[in-house]
């Protein structure tokens, strides 16, 4: 992929002329995609906030066509972290194409192209990324300065009979604590929606985590980094904990760690010795 291209021109234009000039330029190239982030978490819950990001979600082989349609529309792109996002800007608003998390997890397939939903964009027939996947993506963002559970609670809490729970649990797969996680701090919540949860999927959940063996003996691995960048890096630099996102099934490298830890916001790291 070509790291830069040329930088928009033209005039100053509104958020939605913004959206619709993206959303046309990657359907006049017939690059397929999705759209989700902060404007999914309005159509399905109803909750509203200003970004001047745009989020689209297309397959990684389909990441080059994308850069290329932006760029011939006169957008400045940028692959900006190989193992999950690229990036197209013009003037002060971006899209973000993204076709894995930030971790590595989380990759854009077809399912994710089979279960969308229909929706319109300014008079634009588009497709928004279903909410299962919606959650199984935001609920590894947990960092200091963003957590993405609120997101998860306010889509369960408007339409949690919608959601193909079996779908949902099957995605996070060796991962289902972290759906655990939420659904409990769901119900800590909105005590009085706590039955919207499915009994059988919470039943699932607790029934694992009861027979869950101790896992004495293994070697000592932090999936920490799989939530936090960050938060996690004492962990595996000093005390000497394997970090998750080297194993096979994630899809990082020394490298791309090593380019994603650089890229965390300058503050003071965290330092110390484990109680």
């Amino acid at each position: 992929m070509t790291a830069k291209r040329a930088a928009a021109t033209g005039a100053k234009s509104s958020p939605n002329n913004f959206h619709r000039r993206s959303v046309a330029a990657l359907q006049e190239a017939n690059v397929p995609f999705l759209i989700g982030g902060a404007y999914v978490v309005e159509v399905y819950a109803g909750v509203s906030r200003r970004t001047k990001d745009f989020d689209l979600y297309v397959r990684p082989h389909h990441v080059d066509t994308a850069l290329d349609a932006l760029a011939r529309a006169g957008y400045a792109t940028e692959l900006t972290f190989p193992h999950w996002l690229a990036k197209a800007r013009r003037r002060r608003d971006y899209v973000d194409l993204i076709f894995r998390a930030g971790n590595g997890l989380c990759e854009v397939d077809d399912s994710w192209f089979e279960r969308a939903h229909d929706d319109e964009l300014l008079g634009l027939h588009v497709k928004l990324c279903a909410p299962e996947e919606m959650i199984w993506m935001k609920a590894f963002i947990m960092e200091r300065e963003r957590f993405d559970g609120g997101d998860i609670a306010h889509i369960l809490v408007s339409c949690a009979e919608k959601v193909d729970w079996e779908h949902l649990v099957d995605r996070f797969g060796p991962d289902w604590r972290v759906l655990l996680s939420h659904l409990v701090l769901f119900g800590y919540i909105y005590p009085s929606e706590q039955g919207r949860i499915p009994a059988a999927v919470m039943d699932d959940l607790i029934g694992r985590l009861r027979k869950e063996a101790p896992a004495g003996g293994h070697q000592r691995l932090c999936r920490g980094t799989l939530l936090s960048r960050k938060q996690y890096l004492v962990d595996v630099q000093k005390w000497g904990f394997h970090d998750a996102r080297l194993e096979k099934r994630v899809h990082m490298d020394s490298e791309a760690i090593a380019q994603w830890t650089k890229a965390i916001p300058k503050e003071k790291k965290a330092t110390g010795k484990p109680a």
